[in-house]
């Protein structure tokens, strides 16, 4: 992100420069360039505090319901429903190795839009995974599926995306929950196959034997779990039948033609029904909602002022960029091909941006749904809304997960990573143009 974010504003500079140097005012009172990118800066400073201003509220209203959910346990239901099928997609992982229930409690974060939450988790079945790893430093089979799944998994409800919407004065803020759950459900698939294709095409090496032909490495000890670098909530051990998994994964499936069909009827039902749905689960499980409600807020309005930095850092980057003209040169030159597809050159940023940096692909869309030109209810709006809550940054996963268990060699995960982004990308195109193209 240092890279990127010294990159903008240098070529920003660069290309004003230019236009400075060569410009002739055509009126007395013309702003230069160098000046309208002095104002532009200036500009995009406030409107990144404004617009984290008014996140403040939605963001803690959201992450205030998600806690009541969490406490009373539907974390927990999903795990549950996702360990048979996990067991089977892992089949190199033990079903009681403390792996398997790391990696569904971080799904299960990820599916909820609990992104905080679920880091700790990958993390931790990072750690656990590694214990089962007889060559150290590289990536098995089970690593690289898991990490593909992580950056791409299934999102129920994009929380954030939805907040941001609706500081932004979108008029249907959870409009994208059909295009979303489409989108993730394709590169949750595509991660899937291309990670079990890939591993063919980067097998695992032998582990190294000494010269009495002994393995050299660590022991492997397939029941003992690492020593975790948080304290989490214990996983389930045991999940719900088989077939109640694969109903439920079912049901999923037959929602999205619901939602694509019905997505514009739905729409207004969906943030009051979420409200009433999660409080009515606590208030059913026994939570004491309220006092609950108003921890998660709390949480909520903490992170919102946490990324103000965020947000002026790369909204001044990024305006700095447009007010240039290097935006317009670039996206204007690859912008005629792909807007052929369904990718508008305004998405175009957002796009080539997601993979890399989750910081900057935030503000990128930020940027977008605020800009008068675009806006959150138009398609561009949807789609990069769409395109933010419906993969992850896979860069920064797999620079943070093989970190902490210090992975060099990631053989194909990367590949299957991007693959699976590839196919969002796909997927949130053909989801927005049914439904707002």
């Amino acid at each position: 992100m240092n890279v990127i974010f010294f990159a903008l504003i240098a070529i920003a500079f660069v290309v004003t420069g230019y236009h400075q140097l060569t410009w002739v005012a055509p009126t007395a009172d013309a702003i230069s360039p160098m000046l309208a990118l002095g104002n532009g800066i200036i500009d995009s400073a406030k409107g990144a505090v404004t617009l984290a201003l008014g996140l403040v509220g939605v963001m803690a209203f959201f992450l205030g319901l998600m806690k009541v959910a969490e406490a009373g346990g539907l974390l927990l239901i999903i795990a549950r429903l996702l360990r048979p099928l996990l067991v089977r997609l892992f089949p190199d992982v033990p079903a009681d190795h403390p792996a398997m229930g790391a990696m569904i409690m971080n799904l299960s974060a990820n599916a909820l839009g609990l992104g905080n939450a679920a880091t700790p988790f990958g993390i931790r079945a990072m750690q656990a995974l590694d214990t089962l790893n007889t060559s150290k430093g590289t990536a098995t089979n089970a690593m690289a599926l898991f990490l593909a799944i992580n950056t791409s998994s299934i999102t129920l409800l994009p929380t954030g995306v939805i907040a941001l919407r609706a500081a932004a004065g979108s008029a249907d803020p959870a409009g994208i929950l059909p295009t979303t759950l489409f989108a993730t459900l394709c590169s949750t698939v595509v991660a899937i196959l291309s990670a079990k294709f890939y591993q063919r095409l980067w097998p695992l090496d032998p582990p190294a034997t000494s010269a009495a032909g002994e393995t050299t490495g660590s022991p492997v000890d397939a029941t003992s779990e690492p020593p975790p670098e948080v304290t989490l909530p214990d996983a389930p051990t045991d999940g719900y039948p088989a077939w109640v998994s694969y109903l439920s994964l079912l049901i999923l499936v037959s929602l999205i033609p619901v939602a694509v069909v019905l997505g514009a009827s739905l729409g207004p039902w969906i943030i009051p029904g979420l409200a009433v749905l999660l409080l009515g689960f606590g208030v059913a499980r026994r939570v004491r909602v309220y006092e609950c409600f108003v921890d998660g807020a709390r949480d909520g309005f903490e992170v919102a002022v946490r990324i103000i930095p965020y947000l002026v850092a790369i909204l001044v980057a990024v305006g700095m960029f447009r007010a240039s003209g290097a935006m317009a040169f670039v996206v204007n030159g690859i912008g005629g091909f792909t807007a052929a597809l369904g990718m508008p050159a305004e998405a175009l940023p957002m796009a080539l941006l997601r993979p890399l940096s989750g910081s900057g692909a935030y503000g990128v869309l930020a940027a977008t749904i605020a800009d008068p030109a675009t806006g959150p209810d138009t398609y561009v709006g949807y789609l990069v809304s769409t395109l933010q809550g419906s993969t992850e940054t896979t860069f920064y996963v797999l620079a943070v997960y093989f970190g902490a268990v210090q992975v060099r060699r990631v053989r194909h995960a990367l590949a299957a990573g991007l693959t699976a982004d590839l196919a969002g990308i796909i997927g949130a195109v053909v989801a927005c143009l049914y439904l707002f193209g």
